[in-house]
């Protein structure tokens, strides 16, 4: 039985396509971030924007999204004394509560809101840009991993309400940050420096190592020794900057984003490159955090897991082991301004910022850089018998023009037989 749903299940994730006849209304003219719920029967969705603001969406409000629909948000945080004062860098909500949710900000800020009446619970001041944040999907510590402009890993305690300690090592700004889906003491991190390392906080020197893009056999599992003796200078993962990390749901492979427009995955076992290779289309070029989406690997079953990528105006699908590109989703109608400024630098009007995952649901959700949210849903029986009418009377229609151009083309012949013959007259 799992075999077969899980082939049906493939078969849907194959065939996401836009719903454009799902639309979210908001005064938010340059949304930044979206999150989906885990919790709440997985019905919220946050989106965050470059003006501060916040909304939160209940994806139930509508019954039926097969019709034209407008979706209205449930609450909206204003910039007020207590809110962001700039731009909304992630949102997350609480692990174990979804009446709780974090954002980080180009405040310097993380911040703990209550989902009901979103004021805002506690505060933390960073003293520097907070790019991402996370916590630990399994722990009972509640310590959120926050990374910044300082090139050390803050680990903020939402019980003391202090920051618990500092893990350093990168040399530059830390760009994205993620827990261990299994090991409550193991997050991961990437960075402007290139490098994507993995800590464990129990450590007095946290750093458990880098990934190599030159090491497709790996030197995380190698024994003390050996890796004493191997320099972790030099070591990095992609070529540029790396602005993404995410764990498998399994937390058996890890999956980096860099400036170098690569995507690789790791064994975080033994920290192996796969050398997976996602072809040339890939595109990444902003500082800010670039996440793959990962749905649940029950999904599609073992060695089968796909990967949705935010590539400037369009969603790339791959085959997560292979790097086969499976899909490229674009929502209809998107501008692209392809004008590049003195820094050489792509502009791009509609940008895919962020996507989230809805759980337990097939759905896809991105975040734009022009503000709009979009939604993609599995092409229905619906979708396909209309199609399958419009071709039908496509067919119809040019099979009509057909049988009119040869009865033109037969009028013609006879024409031209009748005067070419030699007419007497008696």
């Amino acid at each position: 039985m799992q075999v077969f749903q899980q082939a049906e299940t493939t078969r849907l994730l194959h065939t996401l396509q836009p719903s454009p006849n799902i639309q979210y209304d908001s005064s938010n003219e340059n949304r930044e971030d979206v999150e989906a719920a885990e919790g709440a029967e997985s019905r919220v969705l946050l989106s965050g924007g470059a003006d501060s603001s916040i909304h939160i969406w209940d994806l139930e409000a509508v019954d039926n999204t097969t019709q034209s629909c407008v979706y209205h948000p449930l609450g909206t945080v204003r910039k007020s004394s207590s809110s962001h004062k700039f731009g909304v860098t992630e949102l997350s909500f609480y692990p174990f509560d979804s009446f709780a949710f974090l954002s980080s900000s180009y405040d310097h800020c993380l911040k703990i809101y209550s989902t009901e009446t979103l004021e805002v619970s506690a505060s933390f001041d960073l003293s520097s840009v907070v790019y991402s944040h996370a916590l630990s999907p399994v722990a009972d510590h509640l310590l959120v991993a926050c990374v910044t402009q300082h090139p050390a890993v803050r680990l903020v305690d939402l019980r003391s309400g202090a920051s618990a300690h500092s893990l350093a090592g990168h040399s530059g700004a830390v760009l994205s940050v993620a827990w261990s889906p299994h090991n409550v003491n193991i997050l991961a991190t990437a960075g402007s420096d290139g490098t994507a390392r993995l800590w464990d906080i129990r450590r007095s020197t946290g750093c458990l190592g880098l990934l190599d893009l030159e090491d497709s056999v790996g030197a995380i599992g190698d024994t003390a020794m050996e890796r004493i003796s191997r320099p972790m200078d030099g070591r990095k993962a992609h070529v540029g900057a790396c602005n993404g990390v995410a764990w498998t749901d399994d937390g058996d492979y890890l999956i980096t984003t860099g400036h170098d427009e690569r995507i690789r995955t790791w064994s975080a076992t033994t920290g192996a490159n796969t050398l997976s290779h996602f072809g040339p289309m890939i595109k990444n070029a902003n500082l800010s955090t670039l996440l793959p989406v990962l749905p649940p690997s029950y999904l599609t079953g073992p060695g089968k897991q796909v990967m949705f990528y935010p590539n400037d105006n369009e969603i790339l699908m791959f085959d997560l082991s292979e790097g086969t590109l499976h899909k490229r989703l674009k929502a209809p109608g998107t501008a692209v301004a392809q004008a590049r400024g003195s820094t050489g630098q792509r502009n791009m009007r509609n940008r895919v910022a962020s996507l989230a995952w809805r759980s337990g649901h097939i759905e896809l959700y991105s975040a734009h850089s022009d503000g709009v949210i979009r939604t993609w849903m599995p092409r229905t029986r619906e979708d396909a018998e209309l199609e399958a009418e419009e071709q039908e009377e496509a067919a119809g229609v040019m099979d009509e023009d057909k049988n009119r151009k040869r009865k033109r083309e037969a009028l013609n012949e006879v024409y031209r037989d009748l005067t070419r013959q030699k007419l007497t007259f008696n």
